[in-house]
């Protein structure tokens, strides 16, 4: 792996947080902060989900021989991954490289990702027993997250930091099942006919969540998002008698740090009225609905993201151009709008197509404004 340049120090508290003034540059104006807040922008901001990953070369290169979760907690690799799409492609937002797995990781639990399988849990989490292992997060157990986005702050100036984090539904299923599952089977299994113990899961995952994403937002990110890729598994009545409790707990709670809060989902059609219920200031779509169908389903008072479909970056460019057309049209249906994909970046897809993207996006709807 080609060395990375030593980190700086984190800014002391002396020092303004991302989400308000550094060196006289107010993020509060940044395109993709205005849009989350549902304000005019000049064009409709750009970030891409999974920007940072296996399609750059450069992030290949610099993840070489290092596995993932100790990459994670690297703040020299962090800060590097986390600005290579911010060069490449001129995003509005950089998103902090993590996994939704590192606060697992971070309070004890016996995990790791394996390549081309994902996260895998060595001793799943089926009884009362094995819920008392989880507890709080607290920042000493990710010091690399406040070294890394002290330097993000700096680097990215007037460019906002997403934090993230995964949502507890999806955490539990992979803590239930010991790694990804396609019917989610145990985990239905203990939400189903075990409640009492399924609510005590997803209280202490909704704790931990909250505890990583404060830590973000304290370290300097300007807007965070909670990733449940899991969550479409669900009918609406589940998710609303065993989620929705727990997710809305968590936005009830970011709210009194002021920053955008982004609810994402795969396989959520069914689900967006109560995604927009949950409390986010801005529900993520993928790509099976259409965003002017979405903000109907939505409600008013959220602003949406999406929501090309990440499969359309391998058609011929004036089939990308007709289909990022479409979703901007569309997308002016809803009281702010950020562009991305419908789920992430695809690891084959050609870096040159999402730099040709981003500034497809910003010009055409710079005119349309």
């Amino acid at each position: 792996m080609e060395p990375l340049p030593p980190a700086r120090p984190a800014p002391g508290a002396d020092q303004p947080a991302a989400h308000g003034t550094i060196d006289g540059v107010t993020l509060h104006d940044s395109p993709f902060l205005r849009a989350c807040r549902r304000l005019p922008v000049p064009h409709t901001p750009v970030w891409f989900m999974r920007q940072a990953g296996r399609s750059l070369p450069e992030y290949r290169r610099v993840r070489a021989d290092v596995p993932m979760l100790d990459a994670c907690a690297r703040p020299d690799m962090i800060v590097e991954i986390t600005m290579q799409p911010v060069r490449r492609y001129g995003v509005d937002a950089a998103i902090y490289f993590s996994d939704i797995v590192v606060p697992l990781k971070a309070i004890g639990l016996d995990l790791d990702i394996k390549p081309g399988v994902g996260p895998v849990v060595a001793d799943p989490i089926r009884d009362a027993g094995g819920v008392r292992r989880l507890r709080d997060l607290e920042p000493d157990d990710v010091p690399f997250v406040t070294e890394a986005i002290g330097e993000l702050v700096g680097e990215l100036g007037d460019r906002p930091l997403i934090g993230f984090a995964g949502a507890p539904f999806t955490l539990a299923s992979y803590l239930i099942e010991g790694g990804p599952s396609k019917n989610h089977e145990n985990t239905k299994a203990m939400m189903y006919g075990a409640p009492e113990l399924w609510a005590e899961l997803m209280r202490r995952l909704s704790a931990v969540t909250l505890g990583f994403l404060r830590t973000q937002v304290a370290a300097g990110a300007s807007a965070v998002q909670l990733f449940d890729s899991w969550v479409g598994a669900l009918s609406a009545e589940d998710y609303r008698t065993s989620v929705l409790p727990h997710t809305a707990w968590i936005f009830e709670r970011l709210a009194e740090l002021d920053v955008p809060r982004i609810h994402f989902g795969v396989g959520t059609g069914e689900l967006l009225g109560l995604l927009g219920e949950a409390g986010a200031d801005v529900v993520g779509v993928d790509w099976r609905v259409p965003l002017d169908e979405a903000a109907r389903r939505v409600g008013p008072g959220r602003a949406l993201q999406g929501n090309l479909d990440p499969a359309t970056l391998f058609a011929p460019w004036d089939v990308v151009a007709e289909r990022a057309r479409d979703v901007l049209a569309r997308g002016r249906a809803a009281e702010g709008h950020v562009f991305n994909l419908g789920h992430g970046v695809l690891p084959t897809t050609d870096p040159d197509a999402l730099a040709r993207l981003t500034e497809f996006v910003h010009e055409e709807s710079a005119a349309a404004a």
